[in-house]
């Protein structure tokens, strides 16, 4: 016989179990199902800024995360040559560190958690198909074990939360509404760390065109990550040791850094990562974290919104769950309000993660926030959503950069105000963007529907936004 919980969630890693602990928290029966089992790994930046501390404090996961022993990070920098700034963390409820940490621990905590909240969180289990209502409501899933046997799940609500390439996105026909394709490719690799005075400082450098990181992390190792233009890709794909060991030795500190530590892992590489936005809800289906969201990775904000949004929607869920109507209504406005949320940092992502080189006006910028007191800490306010970008790089401020730039003479005049004319043009095009996006949601949607409903054709690449980067 078919099992009959309130939800089924297809995928148990951060949004899974968020959206797990909630619902059952909230008295709802909830059966998650992963491919995977758990402790293992996922390819991930797995950087936490401070505002990730409320969220697993929210889902009361934080005392166990902790235990993993991963070090705080109290301080934060950026680095650009001939110039470093360095300063504390920001405070976000207060707390004031962040931290980095390996996604097999960091997830099996979160499974924990959700199991220790009433989840039922099976491993080994992919879903292959879903159940639908006569009307075409989705009314849970199919799957199968990895022994080759074969179930159903009956659920009032199935949530996919299966990440960037997910089964019931596919399934339901989830379409993107908005996407723009990455300019830098991801590779990191795990190092033994031998600096124990600077496991309290998550850094970053940009010299030209590389953006590297490195980031403390649990068992005593850092994550070196670089963030190369995507035409370097056949570099890596060639020989990604000597790619990768190419770019550590072009950049100063980043070597330095480095020096002594020994890597203990192979090179991981993420080549395509497109950052999107996807119709996220349906009759009896919603999407979570990836499935239906993804920034570039540059911001570090995956981790944070997929804990908050699917805590959100199981509290969003929970109390209509006997009611389609009003369920699908309180599914519709956790959507809009998850998209109002991100969309300012998506749009920040987008532009932190073009393949530029260092501009006259950023590295003016630079050396302001270094010798402001409170500048880094500042700029890190952004990362954490204390303050906007809009808010950091006011209208003001930018005039200021630029007039610093002009007067440096070391700037070419024709590069800075061919810089100046190229960031009009893209703050011009993020300003249509973000007050177009509701009314471009509504049109995708609209159409997603109408063909679903035998209607009309099925919305291709023609009903998104596609957002090209200079």
């Amino acid at each position: 016989m078919p099992e009959g919980p309130d939800v089924v969630i297809v995928g148990s890693r951060c949004a899974g179990a968020a959206a797990a602990i909630s619902l059952a928290r909230r008295g709802r029966t909830v059966v998650a199902l992963d491919s995977a089992g758990f402790p293992s790994d996922t390819l991930s930046t797995h950087l936490l800024f401070t505002h990730h501390w409320a969220e697993l404090e929210r889902l009361g996961a934080r005392d166990r995360v902790l235990r993993l022993g991963a070090p705080l990070h109290t301080r934060v920098g950026l680095g650009t040559p001939g110039v470093e700034a360095i300063g504390p963390a920001s405070t976000y409820e207060g707390l004031s560190a962040g931290a980095c940490i390996r996604r097999p621990g960091l997830d099996l905590a979160l499974v924990q958690t959700a199991r220790e909240a009433g989840a039922d969180v099976r491993e080994h289990v992919r879903v292959t198909d879903l159940i639908r209502e006569p009307s075409g409501r989705v009314a849970g899933v199919r799957f199968k074990r990895r022994d080759g046997s074969t179930g159903n799940v009956n659920a009032k609500l199935v949530i996919g939360a299966d990440g960037r390439r997910p089964t019931v996105a596919r399934l339901v026909g989830a379409r993107e509404h908005h996407r723009c394709d990455n300019q830098r490719m991801m590779a990191y690799a795990y190092y033994q760390d031998t600096h124990s005075e600077l496991r309290d400082l998550a850094m970053q450098w940009r010299f030209r065109d590389d953006l590297v990181t490195v980031f403390p992390c649990d068992g005593e190792q850092l994550v070196a990550l670089q963030m190369p233009p995507v035409r370097r890709a056949d570099e890596f794909r060639a020989d990604s040791i000597a790619a990768f060991d190419a770019t550590v030795e072009r950049v100063a500190p980043f070597a330095q850094r480095l020096h002594g530590c020994t890597r203990v892992s192979k090179i991981l590489v993420s080549y395509s990562h497109p950052s999107y936005f996807r119709h996220s809800q349906g009759p009896g289906w919603a999407l979570a974290g990836d499935a239906g969201h993804f920034k570039d990775p540059v911001t570090a904000q995956g981790i944070r919104d997929a804990l908050r949004f699917g805590r959100l929607l199981g509290e969003a869920a929970a109390p209509y769950l006997d009611d389609p109507v009003r369920l699908d209504r309180a599914l519709a406005s956790w959507e809009l309000d998850r998209d109002a949320q991100c969309l300012a940092m998506y749009q920040w992502a987008n532009q932190l993660g073009r393949a530029d080189e260092v501009s006259p006006i950023e590295l003016a910028a630079y050396r302001w926030f270094a010798a402001r007191p409170g500048g880094m800490t500042e700029i890190a306010d952004g990362f954490n959503r204390i303050c906007s970008p809009q808010q950091l790089f006011s209208p003001g401020r930018v005039v200021r950069f630029t007039l610093a730039a002009a007067r440096d003479p070391n700037v070419d005049r024709r590069q800075l105000w061919w810089t100046l004319r190229r960031d009009v043009r893209r703050e011009a095009a993020r300003i249509v963007e973000a007050t177009m996006f509701e009314r471009r949601r509504t049109v995708s949607s609209r159409s997603t529907a109408s063909a679903r409903a035998g209607f009309g054709r099925y919305p291709g690449e023609a009903d998104r936004v596609l957002l090209t980067r200079e």
